[in-house]
């Protein structure tokens, strides 16, 4: 009977030393890219100098949960209502077995109103056989975007930039437009123009 009793307490303990299990496992450097850098931010992985700040931007961030899962799952698995401003772009380099390195990338909305908001793409592949759980992730305070300004970010949002991908497709179809009534307009000069025969 007393062994029924510990069932409840060691799932409890479980789950609370889920996340911490994935705190031990962090990234060897990071970079990040986006709008109004006009360079990479480098930042320096867990055990070297400087290195707190990374894994502190990654716990904020929902890397953790959105890597190795957690109990109870904060991800959300889709996108959060409302503009979230200009994205940004953090690739973790993750050491695993065999010191092979995997890349895991993750999208970051640091000016989202009212918190930070997080993308990690489902099933990319980090230590050998595992993949990321992925989702959205709507951060607890604004100390991602705090973190990411003291490390190189404008403090407030650029303008423009927002992430989305420019629309090429609509400027080809525009130029092409343009194109096509250049031509007609010139044809049509070119036959009023033309000596009509008796």
């Amino acid at each position: 009977m007393k062994r029924l009793a510990l069932i409840p307490f060691a799932i409890t303990l479980l789950a609370l030393l889920l996340p911490g299990a994935g705190l031990a496992k962090g990234a060897s450097e990071a970079e990040i890219t986006g709008p109004g850098l006009d360079d990479p931010i480098s930042l320096a992985g867990e055990g070297q100098p400087g290195g707190k700040q990374l894994m502190q931007i990654a716990e904020a961030a929902g890397f953790f949960a959105a890597t190795f899962g957690q109990i109870p799952d904060p991800m959300l698995d889709r996108k959060p209502a409302g503009n979230l401003g200009p994205r940004y772009q953090i690739t973790y380099v993750m050491p695993g077995p065999n010191n092979e390195l995997d890349d895991i990338r993750q999208d970051l909305y640091p000016y989202a109103n009212p918190a930070p908001v997080s993308y990690t793409p489902p099933g990319q592949p980090f230590f050998g056989t595992e993949r990321t759980r992925g989702g959205w992730y709507v951060a607890s305070t604004s100390y991602v975007k705090d973190a990411l300004v003291e490390a190189g970010l404008p403090q407030n949002a650029p303008s423009g930039g927002d992430g989305s991908p420019f629309p090429w497709t609509v400027v080809g179809a525009l130029v092409a437009l343009a194109g096509v009534l250049v031509l007609a307009g010139a044809a049509a000069v070119v036959i009023r123009r033309r000596p009509q025969t008796a």
